[in-house]
């Protein structure tokens, strides 16, 4: 049988400890809280997202930008219209869209009602951001209960995975259980899966190569 180096011995015992110190009862320390505070106290980030329908064969894969009071721009990458560019900005309260690249002709704007610009799951451009997700998730907890499963790895990265699920037969925005996978850092989610009432899954969505607080260039969010 092969043995554990020291490093990985201490390692695994680093992620139990900090498993134990995140699952106290104490407000203070609730991972889901300490996630929303971090939240509200930055400006900016990005980061790449890859969404998987339950009824899709393979993932939306977007560059997603986001400026607070609810700047959205969405960069296309794959699998259909790669290189389409998505923004959305509070005072126009419109998304405009370019197939070919921000600023290319042709563009369309149109309202974040459309579902042509929503997700497969019904997801609005401007509620796609981590504090409309953490209200969500906050919503769900005090309507049922929240569990902590494990540290665990994604993609070499530790994770706390955590599971809110609302009483029986209650969902918000069709969603009635989060399987939550955070970075025991920043308290961000590196990976959602979302499912209905009866245990359908909806989504999964894996986020990766955040930058917290990055500056944008004048004119990024413009239309």
């Amino acid at each position: 049988m092969k043995s554990e180096s020291f490093v990985e011995i201490t390692g695994k015992l680093s992620g139990t400890m900090l498993m134990m110190v995140m699952l106290t009862t104490d407000a203070s320390s609730d991972p889901i809280q300490h996630a929303i505070a971090h939240y509200q106290s930055i400006s900016t980030y990005q980061a790449v997202i890859e969404s998987l329908h339950a009824q899709s064969s393979e993932p939306d894969v977007i560059r997603y930008y986001y400026k607070k009071p609810g700047y959205v721009r969405m960069e296309v990458i794959a699998p259909k219209f790669s290189g389409a560019v998505l923004i959305y900005t509070p005072e126009s309260r419109l998304i405009k869209v370019w197939l070919f690249g921000h600023g290319h002709f042709p563009y369309f704007s149109f309202s974040p009602e459309n579902k042509l610009v929503q997700s497969p799951s019904g997801q609005r451009v401007d509620r796609s951001d981590l504090g409309a997700f953490f209200h969500n998730v906050t919503t769900l907890q005090s309507k049922g209960n929240t569990t902590a499963i494990s540290n665990e790895s994604i993609a070499g990265q530790s994770t706390l995975h955590f599971e809110v699920e609302a009483h029986k037969g209650v969902s918000i925005s069709g969603v009635s259980k989060f399987q939550l996978w955070l970075d025991p850092v920043t308290g961000f989610p590196l990976k959602v899966m979302s499912y209905k009432v009866d245990g359908e899954l909806i989504e999964r969505v894996v986020m990766s190569d955040y930058k917290i607080n990055p500056v944008f260039p004048v004119g990024f969010f413009d239309h």
